[in-house]
């Protein structure tokens, strides 16, 4: 794979001379790519990324895939207009074991060096953490847009966020990387980690970043703490579900950031429905297979287009009683937060019993088992007496 090839897509390259160089040295270089386990999965966005790793792979380069067991006890102040809940050890400890599983689905273990930072940082001593973060000032973390933003707000900045850039930098002292990956939002961070390395007396690691791949929402980054994340373990139905629910102008988005890695033809269908259901089908298919993703594609078909839902699978549920209230019946499915946004939907003919509306909260329903119930546009349940 050529050079060329491997800067295609990134927004940024810190820098294009020292990247030649490199490149040039004909070694394996070490690439590295780092993920907080803040929750079970990695999502789509992630996938983005590991797509360019695997492509440094595929070019004969080693990627070093850093979980950061240690720094997600911090929490990534990336992005946030607040201090970010730190998490439990053991929670931390029971995402990461996911981790692992989930990156070769799009990497080459045979050519991967996993590493958990707290290797490292969890030996560093008070005098080494004084030692870095004498080599970092704070003028130059509050270069960071999100901090300057909430130091002229007003909003308080915890020492421990200090840290994160300091710890992620060191991460890359600890392996010796020749190449860090990552987001956009991730650009400051990984120059940190030039400048350590630099210090250390490494030669800096060359820094590369992708866009952001926008989420479900169509307006926010994707972000499992905004939970607009579609996750690469997802089942089938869900990741076409969810995919299916973007808007439009974010469908064009997706297909431009991962129509490669997805296998898309580079040609968009004319219609926006059906591009995004080829979108879909792909993101399934890239996961889970070929008869998934025409299953996927074929279930959100019975349930949304041709309306036939005698054969499409969902969920079933067992009502309390065969004769119910609307508003009790809705109730006690817990697909809505509330009785008020309950009696709202059904008011405005958003509860259907076998196609049929059922828009009077008050109204006593005779139930079969069979029937489906549909809440809203998203939900479907089949009926069990």
């Amino acid at each position: 794979m050529s050079p060329e090839a491997l800067l295609s897509g990134l927004t940024h390259v810190h820098t294009r001379e020292e990247f030649a160089k490199k490149i040039a040295s004909g070694r394996s270089l070490r690439v590295k790519l780092g993920f907080d386990p803040s929750a079970p999965d990695l999502h789509l966005g992630h996938a983005l990324v590991l797509a360019k790793v695997r492509q440094f792979q595929e070019a004969g380069h080693l990627a070093v895939i850093i979980v950061g067991d240690y720094t997600a006890r911090v929490g990534d102040p990336t992005g946030r207009s607040k201090t970010r809940p730190a998490l439990e050890p053991e929670v931390i400890e029971q995402n990461a074991k996911t981790y692992t599983d989930q990156v070769f689905k799009i990497i080459d273990p045979k050519k991967t060096e996993v590493r958990r930072n707290g290797e490292w940082l969890a030996k560093l001593s008070c005098a080494d953490l004084l030692r870095l973060n004498g080599q970092v000032n704070v003028a130059r973390m509050l270069e960071r847009d999100d901090f300057s933003k909430r130091h002229k707000e007003g909003i308080p900045i915890s020492l421990a966020e200090f840290q994160y850039p300091v710890l992620q930098g060191y991460d890359s002292v600890a392996v010796k990387s020749d190449i860090e990956l990552g987001g956009n939002d991730q650009l400051f961070n990984n120059l940190v980690g030039r400048d350590l390395q630099r210090q250390a007396g490494q030669e800096p690691q060359v820094v590369l970043v992708t866009a952001l791949l926008t989420g479900t929402d169509g307006k926010q980054k994707m972000s499992k703490s905004l939970n607009n994340h579609i996750g690469i373990t997802e089942p089938p139905t869900e990741i076409f579900g969810k995919v299916m629910s973007i808007p439009d102008e974010t469908c064009a988005l997706w297909r431009d950031l991962l129509g490669s890695f997805l296998g898309l033809p580079k040609e968009s269908p004319v219609h926006p429905m059906e591009s995004k259901k080829e979108l879909a089908a792909a993101a399934v298919r890239r996961f889970h297979g070929e008869s998934a993703a025409t299953s996927a594609r074929s279930d959100f078909e019975a349930k949304f287009s041709k309306k036939d839902l005698t054969t499409a699978e969902m969920d079933s549920f067992r009502p309390s009683s065969a004769t119910l209230s609307v508003a009790k019946l809705i109730q006690e499915t817990k697909a809505l937060p509330s009785n008020s946004e309950a009696r709202r939907l059904i008011t405005q003919g958003g509860v259907k019993l076998d196609g049929a509306k059922l828009d009077d909260p008050q109204a006593e329903i005779s139930l079969k088992s069979g029937q489906v119930l549909q809440v809203g546009k998203k939900t479907f349940l089949r009926i069990t007496l």
